[in-house]
This record gives structure tokens, C-alpha cells and sequence, in this order.
């Protein structure tokens, strides 16, 4: 059975590129065999955070919790495509990600950033690998950096010029880490149960 990876997108923008980066990592972790879901914050459209989905009554979740609780608990691995906001991460992608917990807990999780600026999103990746360390998950050492977007990728997630073909070169390497602790964690939780 091959690994379930979530991809997580978080922009709200009417104007997205990073959708782009998303493509491109959906397609190569589907090219390598994984069964990959895109989950895009704008479409799943939850509130911003008033209640997480363990603070409800049991059963008694809104069914976009509930659903995507279900999702990320079958998970094996988790990918994050951030854009940069002013130095920090987007506030979509935060506020989905927020709703839980524990549901993401003995996890790898993998960071893909991007900006329109030649600093592919930096800041807001080294944000993310703390809030993904405090939530439970392990996170890769492996990262992709890609900016700008508008040079390295066409509307429909294609490599285009010197900066895709790098993009190109750099995925194997960050798949291959993210499929080597996606096997680790899941022989440890099968083995041994987590010790929370």
C-alpha cells in the first residue's frame, strides 16, 4: 500500500502562484507512487480558530473538521507549501493547521516554501519547522526554497527555465527524505505504540 501524503496550501489570494508549487509537489510525489491529496485552506474555508476539533463533544464536530481530522489522522506524511507574508507564514495555512492537534502527532512533516522575491520564502519556512516541532511532527531536514515563483514554474505548475530545472533537481533528493522518516514513523507506530 503506498504512503498517504497530505499537501497543505494555505493563500487566500486572488491571485495565487503558490497553487503552482503545490501542483508541482502533488504530481511528483504522485509520479513516485504515493497516493497524495491536495488540501487547499482557501477551499476547505474553515472559520478562523474559535474552538479546535478535540474541544467539541465528540460526534459533535462541524463535518469540515471532521472530515479533514479523518484525513490527517490516515496520514502517513504531511508537506507544507507555504508563501511569505511579511517575513511570517500565511495566515490561511496557520489558522487550518491550528484546528488540531493531536491528530498530527508521530508524523514527518516537510516544508516547501516560495516567495515572488529571490528569498524563496526562508522566513516563513524556519517559522514553520517550530510550530510543526511544537505540534507533534518531525520535520524533515530536507526543504524546497523556490522564488521567484513567476520564473520557476508556468500557471500549471510546469519547471520553466534555470530556476524549474533546479526545482527539478532538488525534489528527488526531498522526496526521498520524506519517504525514508514517512517508512520510519510508520514501522515505529506499528511496532510500538507512541508513548501519548
Amino acid at each position: 500500500m503506498p504512503p498517504r501524503i497530505l499537501v497543505f496550501y494555505g493563500s487566500y489570494r486572488s491571485d495565487r502562484m503558490g497553487i503552482r508549487l503545490a501542483q508541482f509537489v502533488v504530481e511528483g510525489l504522485r509520479g513516485r507512487g504515493d497516493d497524495v491529496e491536495l488540501i487547499d485552506a482557501k477551499a476547505v474555508g474553515l472559520p478562523m480558530l474559535d474552538r479546535m476539533y478535540k474541544e467539541h463533544p465528540k460526534g459533535q464536530a462541524p463535518a469540515v473538521l471532521e472530515e479533514l481530522a479523518g484525513k490527517i489522522r490516515g496520514a502517513d506524511g504531511f508537506v507544507f507549501v507555504t508563501g511569505e507574508y511579511n517575513w511570517g507564514m500565511q495566515p490561511g495555512l496557520k489558522n487550518l493547521t491550528d484546528h488540531f492537534l493531536e491528530e498530527w502527532f508521530w508524523r514527518p512533516a516537510a516544508i516547501v516554501s516560495y516567495s515572488a522575491g529571490r528569498l524563496s520564502g526562508a522566513r516563513a519556512a524556519t517559522a514553520w519547522h517550530g510550530t510543526l516541532s511544537e505540534m507533534g511532527m518531525v520535520v524533515i531536514s530536507s526543504t524546497i526554497g523556490v522564488g521567484p515563483i513567476a520564473q520557476t514554474l508556468s500557471d500549471d505548475g510546469k519547471p520553466t527555465g534555470e530556476a524549474g530545472k533546479a526545482l527539478e533537481r532538488a525534489f528527488p533528493r526531498f522526496a526521498d527524505d520524506l519517504a525514508w522518516w514517512v517508512e520510519a514513523a510508520k514501522a515505529q507506530r506499528a511496532k510500538k505504540a507512541p508513548p501519548y
